[in-house]
């Protein structure tokens, strides 16, 4: 019996990310939800970001994707919130 591990066990290993950087935004009423690159979708209540949340549709769509994906800015609504923050489940004060 061959207890060693199967080389080819690594080649299968899951994905594991080193670092999330948004791809796209989407809204609803309620919700963005960042598209990061590696796939994941991270959905946002938009209550726990009052700018975004008193915002019209239209200027939450005035957002830019700053430092390669790092950052989230809003140049009309003067809000910028970071990736990480929003995945670390940081409050807007923390951001």
């Amino acid at each position: 019996m061959n207890t060693s591990a199967d080389s080819s066990a690594k080649s299968l290993r899951a994905f594991v990310p080193t670092s999330a950087l948004a791809k796209s935004l989407d809204f609803d009423d309620k919700t963005m939800c960042v598209t990061l690159t590696d796939g994941r979708v991270l959905s946002v209540p938009l209550q726990w970001i009052p700018a975004l949340h008193r915002a019209s549709p239209e200027q939450r769509q005035q957002y830019e994707i700053a430092g390669g994906g790092i950052s989230l800015h809003w140049p009309e609504l003067g809000e910028d919130l970071s990736v990480a923050g929003l995945l670390a489940g940081a409050d807007k004060g923390s951001m």
